[in-house]
């Protein structure tokens, strides 16, 4: 299994201005790559090869005056740039025409030097390597140093360096996971431990058990910091140095929050997935949500980050060999009593317990769903359709042959247009 390690960068006065050259030089190749597939579109000519590009682009424009200056920096770098801008127009066109599913990816768009994101990738052709002595060694830009928080589990295909908006430098390195390493972190221990989870925003996780776990709320509790520094940005003079500073410092602010929800999910869902052999989940709408005009409530939505953490337990239950399942959104997880597995109708958000009509247990709303979410994704992971009754047994009668005195159409019967 392949994951990316991330770690912080300290880059040298001198290696950040290298740095920012590769930045630059990667994206006039990408843009000027960009530019020319559009003209040719917009003429009605083919489709431009990259080997074509990286003749026109790299290699020819390297002789050049103009662009001689694209020799400063790795010619790998460039490489990648090509192949980015690749993959950019295959994602479009694979969503297009329906063969790539999810969010719909759209047109490749010009990058900029004002971008939030800049970042170039070494692969292994680049020879970049990690030294003895704990820095990461990259061609035309130096021995940087390296925030080590753990050891790579392999030998990194590749390394992207990457900078954000507030000015912070990472590594991010592509590695092949080892699986015995993962079995010894995390042992199978009881083969029967499973939890149904139902996520919500006053309680971010409730297990089938009865644990809740408050949301955190990092935005909600930074949001006067926040307010009071795009206040300050926006009295500053627009292209003063100023103004480029007090943006850094609500780029810092954000990406602290950012950085604690992080964190919060990450080991959340370490945890979970330590404890339990099985973990299923509800489908959530996140973006749907995300939507919503209700009193706030698209920001708290993306406040939680459910979908960042779903993912997280999704990936970490495959590296370290849990079940994992996510429910249909649409299951009425809210209205089915989780003791009789009566249908009791849908009900306001603001009830949160209820009492069974048919058997008389009283419900939490948030556990009664995770219970319920349990219950579904005992029946998807073994690879059932059909719902169960009280008893436990499959409510859809199995197929059987018609009787002889039951209506029906025989083949010798039908006419032909």
């Amino acid at each position: 299994m392949q994951l990316r390690y991330n770690f912080r960068l300290d880059p040298t006065p001198g290696q950040r201005d290298a740095l920012t050259k590769a930045f630059g030089c990667a994206r006039w190749v990408y843009n000027q790559a960009l530019a020319i597939r559009k003209s040719s579109y917009e003429e009605g000519g083919g489709w431009i090869a990259s080997e074509v590009l990286s003749k026109r682009l790299i290699t020819e424009a390297k002789k050049s005056s103009e662009t001689a200056w694209l020799g400063s920096v790795s010619v790998v770098v460039l490489q990648q740039a090509l192949r980015d801008n690749d993959v950019a127009y295959k994602n479009f066109f694979d969503s297009a025409t329906g063969r790539r599913k999810g969010v719909r990816a759209g047109k490749p768009r010009f990058r900029s030097r004002r971008d939030n994101r800049q970042a170039i990738r070494f692969t292994a052709n680049s020879k970049f390597k990690i030294m003895k002595s704990g820095r990461l060694s990259l061609p035309k830009i130096g021995e940087v140093a390296v925030r080590w928080s753990r050891d790579l589990p392999s030998d990194p295909s590749s390394v992207t360096v990457i900078k954000d908006a507030s000015g912070r430098y990472f590594a991010s390195f592509v590695v092949q996971t080892d699986p015995a390493a993962d079995a010894e972190r995390f042992p199978a221990g009881d083969a029967y431990a499973e939890t149904g989870i139902d996520l919500g925003l006053t309680h971010f996780v409730v297990r089938d058990n009865g644990e809740k776990i408050d949301a955190p709320r990092f935005l909600r509790k930074a949001e006067q910091r926040l307010k009071k520094l795009q206040q300050s940005l926006a009295r500053k003079q627009k292209g003063s140095n100023n103004r480029a500073k007090a943006r850094v410092k609500v780029a810092k602010a954000h990406a602290h929050v950012a950085d604690a929800r992080k964190d919060f999910h990450h080991k959340l869902s370490t945890t979970i997935i330590r404890e339990n052999q099985a973990v299923y989940v509800e489908d959530l709408a996140a973006s749907s949500m995300a939507r919503s005009r209700m009193n706030g409530m698209a920001k708290s939505v993306h406040d939680a980050g459910w979908s960042n953490f779903v993912r997280m337990l999704e990936y970490k239950s495959a590296r370290y060999g849990r079940t994992f399942a996510k429910m249909d959104r649409w299951a009425p997880t809210s209205q089915v009593c989780s003791a009789c597995g009566v249908k009791d109708g849908p009900k306001p958000l603001k009830v949160r317990g209820w009492t069974c009509g048919a058997c008389g247990v009283h419900h939490d709303r948030d556990v009664n769903a995770a219970r319920n979410i349990l219950t579904l994704g005992r029946q998807v992971a073994a690879g059932r359709a059909e719902t169960e009754n009280a008893c436990g047994g499959d409510v859809r009668p199995q197929l059987a042959v018609a009787g002889p005195d039951e209506a029906g159409t025989h083949l010798g019967d039908r006419t032909l247009a």
